[in-house]
């Protein structure tokens, strides 16, 4: 059994979660303001369901916006149902959580961005070859300022 504890793995359920908390409210109220997300997925992942003419448009990965159109928003505990107007025809789609590789509000800047085991296997590689690396110490003179000036 390993002691190690995933802190990757536990941040991105505690990120699809966020995601799920959210739409869960879009779907009970309807989007607030000016806020709309750009969600993008792999559609290769297992339970992804769209048209099959979407799926050979977007072979890898699609990005949907939601903001101005869309409607049967259906957030369930593993993905979520939308139906989106692709050229004046709807399209139902479903969306496993799993799939999302970035979740985004350019309303507030807000961003989600789930990193895929090889993202980790290269960031891994970055951490390792950081830490190897060896500088000098900064030195810093200090500098000594009168704070006589601004008393009254």
């Amino acid at each position: 059994m390993s002691q190690d504890i995933d802190y990757g793995n536990l941040m991105h359920t505690a990120m699809r979660g966020l995601i799920k908390t959210v739409l869960t409210s879009v779907s009970d109220n309807g989007l607030p303001g000016a806020h709309h997300f750009f969600i993008t997925f792999d559609t290769r992942q297992d339970g992804v369901e769209l048209a099959d003419w979407l799926r050979e448009r977007y072979p890898e990965e699609m990005t949907i916006v939601m903001q101005h159109w869309f409607e049967n928003l259906e957030v369930g505990d593993d993905g979520f149902a939308i139906t989106l107007n692709f050229g004046d025809a709807p399209e139902p789609l479903y969306i496993p959580y799993a799939s999302i590789k970035t979740f985004v509000d350019p309303s507030v800047e807000f961003g989600l961005r789930f990193e895929s085991p090889e993202d980790e296997d290269e960031i891994e590689s970055i951490v390792e070859e950081s830490i190897e690396v060896e500088e000098e110490p900064i030195h810093h003179d200090a500098e000594v300022v009168s704070l006589d000036s601004f008393r009254k």
